[in-house]
């Protein structure tokens, strides 16, 4: 992914925001402690960042991309190593603090295998961004991984809405993950990437890419329906109509597709904080 890719990703957090959290002192504790995860999050999100385009730049995968790490710290991917461990770190440290202040310390059995999963997607000489497995790593470390746990850190059931969301976001990182690979299929051939777009083509996977976004739209829309919103869901329903058509209309790339899920996203939260 590249850095810009992080950007997005206080979005589940954001997601998580109608999360029933209780009352009073309680309540306010869930929401500083998924404003801390989220910040969690976007660390260990910016370290693999900063991994990956380490090992890409190592493989000789992406060395055209003017926005790589590498590039920013002079074309030394051990200085972006170093950069990425750190926020590895920083990401890891506060996570840790924040199950340790909700004590929730089940979690870590779901984020110490997807974190694991989060590595391997660029370590060693084979990484599994190199691999047909690369997508579906993609999104289940942003599925279930980030929307379900910081769902669960915000104080939310094992509900249907979780179910949602998860899927909605898994399908949101591989439509962003898709929607980069077209201008990059013959450096990731060469370097021995086998991308989605290096074994399907530009055209299927931005088609798919376009797909995926639309279930993203369709299963967040849901899961409002499912918290008891008939009539927001019925206002998301149809502006994911707008955004679906439009998008057809147009090649899907990262800020097609980022900018109007981030929209999405804060006005499903808007229409769910004015009906609460």
């Amino acid at each position: 992914m590249a850095p810009a890719s992080a950007s997005w990703v206080p979005l589940p957090g954001v997601g998580t925001g109608g999360a029933p959290a209780g009352g009073g002192a309680a309540g306010s504790d869930n929401l500083l402690a998924l404003f801390l995860a989220t910040v969690a999050v976007v660390l260990l999100q910016h370290a693999i960042n900063l991994f990956n385009d380490a090992a890409d730049w190592q493989l000789g995968a992406d060395v055209e991309k003017y926005d790589s790490w590498v590039r920013v710290h002079d074309g030394r991917p051990a200085v972006a190593v170093w950069h990425g461990s750190i926020s590895l770190f920083a990401g890891g440290l506060l996570g840790v603090l924040v199950l340790w202040q909700q004590q929730q310390w089940s979690l870590l059995l779901i984020a110490a295998p997807l974190l694991l999963l989060g590595y391997l997607y660029n370590a060693g000489p084979r990484p599994l961004s190199y691999t047909h497995l690369g997508e579906w790593v993609t999104g289940i470390c942003y599925g279930p991984g980030v929307f379900g746990c910081l769902w669960l850190v915000a104080g939310g059931p094992a509900d249907l809405r979780l179910l949602a969301g998860s899927i909605a976001f898994a399908a949101l990182a591989m439509a962003l993950l898709l929607s980069h690979q077209p201008p990059q299929i013959e450096t990731d051939r060469r370097a021995g990437k086998r991308s989605f777009a290096v074994r399907y083509g530009a055209v299927r996977t931005r088609q798919v890419a376009g797909g995926l976004f639309a279930v993203f739209m369709l299963t967040l829309g849901l899961g409002v329906l499912a918290g008891g919103y008939l009539w927001p869901s019925a206002l998301l329903f149809a502006l994911a109509a707008v955004f679906a058509l439009r998008l057809r209309r147009s090649i899907p790339n990262p800020k097609r597709i980022l900018l109007p899920a981030s929209l999405y996203v804060l006005v499903g939260l808007l229409i769910g904080r004015l009906t609460a």
